[in-house]
């Protein structure tokens, strides 16, 4: 009897510091630190959310950039579902998939180039990347420059602005967030 007494007390203790004041600590501190970060990575349009830079959204119109398909559950970039395909690179089924999608997008950009860049036809590990290639960006930009009646030049220009680049070149690939990019064509449109 005497041996669960330090045992419960240590049980209580234990509890109140990692249950308890250890997570309070760590989110009073990422609020500090990095508040941004700490409430989602929200991206803000007139002070409205219109999304999270960390997961990508279904966009369909062909006045705005497409980002890789999600292969979520039930809807494209369901952040409860989040998940790949699952298919084997030897699956005939991804192979069906992937002529599918290129067939769609060969049709929707038809003054883009025949090859079609991997990442606009292949889902990621999660099915949430908000982030395609610059390349996959650039051969869009035709079908967005001509749907928004704006220069192809401008569309361009507005890739580079919001492409991300590594820190270091071995660190990653550079991306563009499809999200971002489309906000800040909004932004452009509605300037204008």
């Amino acid at each position: 009897m005497y041996a669960l007494r330090p045992a419960f007390i240590l049980l209580i203790i234990l509890t109140l510091l990692t249950g308890g004041l250890y997570p309070l600590l760590t989110t009073q501190l990422a609020q500090w630190l990095f508040p941004a970060q700490a409430n989602g990575s929200l991206l803000r349009e007139n002070e409205a959310a219109r999304g999270s830079a960390l997961i990508g959204q279904a966009f369909s119109r062909t006045d705005y950039f497409w980002g890789r398909p999600s292969a979520t559950a039930e809807t494209p970039y369901n952040g409860a579902a989040s998940s790949g395909s699952n298919l084997a690179a030897s699956n005939p089924a991804l192979d069906q998939a992937v002529s599918e999608r290129i067939a769609q997008l060969r049709a929707a950009n038809p003054q883009a180039s025949r090859q079609v860049p991997v990442d606009l036809v292949t889902t990621s590990g999660s099915g949430l990347d908000p982030h395609i290639s610059p390349t996959a960006a650039q051969w869009q930009a035709p079908r967005v420059a001509a749907a928004r009646r704006l220069p192809l030049e401008t569309v361009q220009r507005l890739i580079d602005e919001n492409s991300d680049r590594p820190l270091l070149k071995f660190l990653g690939e550079p991306g563009v967030n499809v999200v971002k990019l489309n906000m800040a064509l909004d932004a452009l449109t509605a300037a204008r």
